[in-house]
């Protein structure tokens, strides 16, 4: 596998700039057909499959990959030529972060399942009554959830819990004309959540480790940020989906009224099973948090402990297992890895060193009289980059960019690319695999979210949270 990845990187050196430029278009074409996704009538699993197929068809005519066979080869051990194995995979196989697809798949079928328990209606009616049935209350309970989730789990996986609960506390309401801005509002939060510890997000960790910040450091510098962008997201969203306290004595009474009738037992059909849900939930998300030091667990990752955890839940239902099939969002995923093959692609034409290279510019700004305009302009240009192209390569290069400049690990140019990379996530749809999942949760509640809607509703919120961190990084981590 290394041998094939340094031949792979030697063949990037001859890829001429024309062909990059030709990419470059294509990935712009994909972006303007999801924008247009309702125009044309099309899933985005369709839509991002057809754009696959035709990168991977340019890629071969163009000879961006370097095939043995045609195929990779990747080596199992033991690696020695006699006893060794080898496997091969068509190239949009190990295109695919397969972590990330299982990780949803995972997720989601062990939170579908749980809700059959009765759980998350349990804990969603405790919420609602706490908050008195008073929707800006229940905003910022749920926000906080996410967010501190987001921190200690994933994105993705916070996203798919929360989601389920808002949903049910505002039908239980009556205040499913609410639901949009809830879930909206919840799904930028993840990723200032994601945001809050070094190993919350990919990026943190690949920054991180090449700045050599420690975890303490990462979490003093990072939680004010995360405090005060939290509690502007939140209020912002309040005020522009109008999401409103109680105010008249009329209106709490008949809010108390309502919640007093809530019964959080009425969707309990088994105690056992209840229990046992809490217990599974619970453990879930502890080993979900505790996957990177766990022995054993730590090697297979977050997304072995969500199918995992889904396939305990799934004995309760052994001779029904399909109703929960059929019930699984199979357009994200497949979108999900078309995208991955799409931007597998992008990496190989050199589109994103050619994004590395113009922010490498910007970088430069640094030296120069310009001083600080070039860390605040890296943050706001890696946030625009990581909108439409996978964050994790983007940062990976821009991490190698300031280590090959000596950068010292004090330097605000690494919390810019830290900053940039993940609240781009907030600029569309695509950014981030938990805005993906908040728009899918959307859909699945009956309410329309187009690319285009998404980006102008979500627009003002990632411009002051981007403001925000520009601000924070220029004035405190200088």
């Amino acid at each position: 596998m290394n041998t094939l990845l340094l031949a792979t990187a030697d063949a990037h050196d001859a890829v001429p700039m024309n062909v990059t430029i030709v990419f470059s278009v294509i990935l712009f074409g994909l972006i303007l057909c999801l924008a247009l996704e309702e125009k044309i009538h099309a899933k985005k699993s369709i839509i991002a499959g057809v754009f696959a197929i035709a990168s991977l068809l340019l890629a071969n005519i163009f000879h961006l990959y370097e095939y043995v066979d045609h195929r990779f080869l990747i080596k199992l051990p033991p690696f020695d030529a006699v006893s060794g194995h080898t496997v091969e995979l068509p190239v949009y196989i190990p295109a695919i972060d397969w972590g990330v697809i299982a990780l949803i798949f995972g997720a989601s079928l062990f939170v579908d399942i749980t809700s059959k328990t009765g759980l998350f209606t349990w804990i969603a009616i405790k919420l609602t009554k706490a908050s008195k049935g008073d929707p800006r209350k229940l905003l910022w309970y749920y926000g906080l959830m996410t967010v501190v989730f987001s921190a200690v789990l994933n994105n993705v996986t916070a996203m798919i819990i929360v989601g389920s609960l808002t949903g049910v506390s505002l039908k239980k309401l009556g205040r499913t004309n609410l639901m949009l801005g809830f879930l909206l509002i919840e799904g930028l939060l993840t990723n200032i959540g994601g945001l809050l510890t070094l190993i919350s997000s990919v990026p943190n960790i690949i920054v991180g480790n090449a700045a050599g910040i420690s975890f303490t450091t990462f979490f003093v510098k990072s939680a004010p940020f995360v405090f005060v962008a939290t509690i502007a997201t939140i209020m912002l969203g309040a005020k522009l989906f109008k999401i409103t306290k109680l105010r008249s004595v009329e209106e709490k009474e008949e809010a108390k009224l309502l919640v007093s009738g809530f019964d959080e037992n009425d969707g309990i059909e088994s105690s056992a099973f209840f229990w046992f849900g809490a217990a599974m939930l619970i453990l879930f998300i502890l080993t979900i948090a505790s996957t990177s030091i766990l022995p054993v667990i730590q090697d297979l990752g977050m997304s072995f402990v969500a199918l995992a955890f889904a396939a305990v839940m799934l004995v309760r239902y052994k001779s029904t297992v399909d109703k929960f099939y059929r019930a699984m969002d199979w357009d994200l995923l497949g979108f999900f890895a078309a995208l991955f093959v799409v931007i597998n692609v992008m990496e190989h034409a050199e589109v994103l060193d050619l994004i590395g290279v113009g922010l490498a510019k910007v970088i430069a700004l640094n030296d120069t009289a310009a001083g600080g305009m070039g860390t605040g302009a890296i943050l706001v240009s890696s946030a625009a980059f990581s909108s439409v192209t996978d964050n994790i390569p983007l940062s990976a290069m821009l991490a190698k960019i300031l280590q090959s400049q000596g950068t010292a690990s004090t330097d605000p140019l690494w919390w810019s690319v830290v900053f940039g990379a993940n609240l781009g996530g907030n600029l569309t749809p695509i950014g981030s695999a938990s805005t993906l999942v908040a728009v899918t949760i959307i859909h699945k509640n009956g309410l329309v979210m187009s690319f285009g809607r998404f980006v102008k509703l979500a627009i003002p919120f990632a411009v002051m949270q981007i403001v925000l961190a520009t601000a924070y990084v220029l004035l405190f981590l200088q």
